[in-house]
């Protein structure tokens, strides 16, 4: 059952590194900022990260039939959902979460820290995840990593010829990044 393999790899991994270590980072003494516009600046970046891994996460399971987890991946190549706006929503939303929390606590600490995660996701997606990727899925991922950009989202503006073909102009810069090769 791939809905409760996701649900323990989310306990499992996203929480440790979206609550379990901000909380260690914390020192006791911190609490969140009072009712400012900084704490308020820190709930829109932590909903849209829960809610952008929450779709993600379910995308992976019930249409991919698989988890997030790297030895239990999708049986297929998940492009519905977030994945037709950005390769890496889930990574996203991690990362969106723990900058959310560097708001609410007002924390250099966990705002380092999320940055370290953000680098760390990049070095595993560029040099694991997309190499392998493009082997299990061939020319379907590289076609896929041509017409979706890998960090940044890009809205897919419908237009009158009805095709879900991303508007060049809208985002021809944010697809530049292709799919490394095999040697990378």
């Amino acid at each position: 059952m791939p809905v409760l393999r996701t649900l323990l790899f989310t306990i499992l991994v996203p929480g440790t590194v979206t609550v379990l270590v901000p909380y260690l980072l914390l020192s006791s003494a911190s609490s969140p900022a009072s009712l400012s516009p900084l704490l308020l600046a820190g709930l829109l970046p932590l909903l849209l990260g829960v809610a952008a891994y929450l779709w993600s996460a379910g995308s992976f399971a019930l249409v991919g039939h698989g988890t997030p987890a790297p030895v239990d991946p999708p049986q297929t190549l998940v492009v519905a959902g977030p994945y037709r706006y950005v390769r890496n929503p889930m990574y996203l939303g991690v990362v969106l979460v723990l900058l959310g929390e560097a708001l609410i606590w007002a924390s250099p600490t966990l705002l380092r820290y999320a940055a370290l995660i953000l680098l760390a996701f990049h070095l595993f997606v560029v040099y694991y995840e997309e190499p392998n990727l493009r082997r299990r899925f061939g020319e379907a991922y590289v076609h896929y990593c041509r017409s979706v950009p890998r960090w940044l989202p890009a809205v897919k503006w419908p237009n009158k010829r009805n095709d879900s073909s991303p508007p060049s102009a809208k985002s021809a810069i944010l697809r530049t990044e292709s799919c490394p090769q095999d040697e990378v």
